[in-house]
């Protein structure tokens, strides 16, 4: 299982990668193998100022829908517009391509305060 170094995890497990004074945010290779193939990716929280924790999606997959857990408060820029046509992108390229959402962060102090890569893998092990 993949677990890049150089982004910040979530007990939910979502990711956050820090991109200037932006952050990208994606679910990690481990949720996506836990709900299945994805075939629907829900988003519709661009524009709204988030706390963290709060839901800012659902993604579907062919065993559930599941709840999409902002890991640090901010206002969501961008979804992802490849999703609506291929959200299987989450199942091939969870870290890349697949990701969900950009957002301005309200305090990129708060990504600090999230898993390391070490500690992530240490959860889900």
């Amino acid at each position: 299982m993949n677990f890049p170094d150089n982004l910040r995890y979530t007990k939910e497990h979502e990711w956050v990668r820090i991109e200037g004074d932006e952050a990208v945010v994606g679910i990690t290779s481990f949720a996506q193998g836990e709900l299945g193939d994805i075939v629907y990716v829900e988003i519709e929280t661009v524009g709204q100022d988030l706390e963290s924790g709060a839901v800012f999606g659902t993604v579907e997959a062919v065993k559930t829908v599941s709840d999409l857990f902002l890991p640090v408060s901010g206002v969501i820029t961008e979804v992802n517009p490849q999703l609506n046509s291929s959200p299987e992108l989450v199942n091939s390229d969870p870290y890349g391509e697949g990701w969900m959402v950009r957002m301005k962060v309200k305090d990129l102090a708060d990504v600090e305060g999230l898993m390391t890569a070490e500690a992530y893998q240490s959860l889900v092990a």
